[in-house]
Parts: C-alpha cells; structure tokens; sequence
C-alpha cells in the first residue's frame, strides 16, 4: 500500500483546500470521486471503492489533486487493491461474462423479444441481475428458473428503458465524445421540442435524437442561456437603431450575444451586440407599445 504523501486539507492563501481523486469501474465508464484519504494512488492503479455491498475494485483515472471547492462527504478510498482483491475481482468479471452468454442462449431458446443489455453479479450473496431492454413487457418467469438453474444462483430480471441501456452499453455521441450518460449524468432531466426550436436547432430526429433515439441530454446545458438572452434581446422584426444605422432584427446569435441587424440603407446585414440595439426606450416600446402624442 503506498504511504500517504500529502495531508487531505491544506490551506492556501487563507483557503481550505480538499483533495478529491476520479475512479472508473470500467475503462472509459463513469466517474465516481472519492476523497483520497491517506491514500496516494497514481494514475492507472486498482484501488477500492466503499459500496453498499463492500469494498469494490476500479482504476484510478483522475490522481488526488487539490481542488478550492467544497468536497467534504465524497466516499474514501479505501486503499490500494491487493492480490486478493484483483483475484476476486477477476473471478466476478469471468462469472458476469458467463451469465450474459447463457442469458442470450435462454432467451433465443425461449424464443423472447428481449436484449440482454447488462449483468452484475454479487458474489457475497451469489445473486445476478440481468439487465435487459424489450419493446413491451415480457413474461420471463420461465427463464428465470432455466437461468438460475444453469448458473446455480438466485437471478433477478430488470428492463430498463432506452437512455438507461444507452448509459450501461456506452458509446460515442454525434458529438464525437463519450456519452455523457455513461460518463457523468447521474439523473436523466427532462428534455422537449420546445428546447430545439428556442435554440434555432431544426426539429429533425436524426439532427437532434441522441445514441439512444430520445432526444439528446446535452439540449438542456445551454437552454437556459437562449431563454435568458431572448428574454432581453429585441425581437426578431422589430426595428432598430444599430451603430451602422437604423435597421430590422432579422436573427440572434445567442453565442456571440449578438443581434444580426439587416440596414435599411441597402439592406446590408451587420452584428450588432446586444447593449448596441437594446436601450431602455426601445424595451419599453417593444413591450408595452409606442405612445401616442
């Protein structure tokens, strides 16, 4: 076990400062942080993990490191996994291997419409949790006994739903990173159309569904951004007085924080910023209307 080499708090500059560290049970799997403790594991090495159901093996992806954040009631580490606890782990891999391939020969043998899409295996209380996704519901009473019969243990049965077999299988999004589902989501928040068309995003499934065919998660990180910005830019056809000139709001580009502006004089567009097109007087015409002399 590697000896502890920093303190878990340290105060600089008048700051606490914590340590945290990143762990992953599967390699490129989600990240789970831990308070290293006295603990001083390098990138790459087994270390183990508190769970409801006892210490559990992971690779440290993410070394301790000092964070000015507050990172008080993360789990800690429990220290660097021995021999026995890289055996043990290697032996609940190989028994989760076998049971997936048995599941998929009983299913195809019980002629199911279901897709075995995960398996864990407690070895503490020898049960299996078959994770599975099925377009409706399906009777596999059969083939829970058939299964706990060929794998000699209690088996457990759970579908699951389109994004959560997105986030146990893993993958590469239209983005070209990771899920984040399978990386870092921890709760699934609401996401709707609505949310595409206030970011100018065509209405397209195949533009805007993600790895999974619901619509993609990510829609909801910069929706509050589009609802703050149209909430005080002038709207589109209003017309306006622009540093170029007076002219017609014809779009946003809420990156920039900017207004496009087609001119008058010509029709010319120009980006404007916002500040530039939205003074007080205009806000109050646009929204309570212009008043009459």
């Amino acid at each position: 076990m590697v000896g502890c080499r920093r303190k878990p708090y340290e105060i600089e500059e008048g700051r606490l400062l914590g340590m945290i560290m990143a762990v992953s049970f599967t390699r490129y799997g989600r990240l789970y942080y831990l308070d290293p403790g006295g603990h001083s594991p390098k990138v790459g090495d087994k270390v183990l993990v508190p769970t409801d159901t006892g210490p559990e093996v992971a690779e440290c992806v993410w070394a301790p490191q000092y964070v000015s954040e507050d990172v008080e009631g993360l789990p800690v580490c429990a220290g660097i996994a021995a021999d026995e606890h890289l055996s043990r782990d290697e032996g609940n891999r190989r028994r989760r291997a076998e049971a997936r391939s048995v599941s998929k020969r009983l299913i195809k043998r019980h002629e199911l419409p279901m897709k075995v899409v995960g398996v864990d295996y407690l070895d503490a209380d020898n049960v299996y949790t078959v994770y599975f996704s099925a377009p409706h519901r399906v009777d596999f009473r059969a083939l829970v006994r058939d299964l706990a019969r060929n794998l000699r243990a209690r088996v457990e049965l759970r579908q699951i739903g389109p994004r959560d077999e997105a986030r146990l299988q893993g993958g590469i999004g239209p983005c070209g990173r990771d899920l984040c589902c399978a990386t870092f989501l921890k709760d699934f928040e609401p996401v709707s159309v609505r949310m595409a068309k206030d970011q100018d995003l065509p209405v397209n499934p195949l533009r805007i569904a993600g790895a999974c065919g619901r619509l993609m998660c990510c829609l909801k990180y910069e929706h509050p951004l589009y609802q703050e910005f149209r909430a005080s830019a002038p709207r589109v056809g209003l017309a306006v007085d622009t540093p170029e000139g007076p002219g017609t709001v014809v779009g946003h580009n809420v990156p920039s924080d900017s207004v496009i502006v087609r001119l008058n004089d010509g029709g010319r567009r120009c980006a404007c910023s916002k500040a530039s097109v939205c003074g007080p007087r205009k806000q109050h015409d646009s929204m309570y209307g212009e008043v009459e002399n």
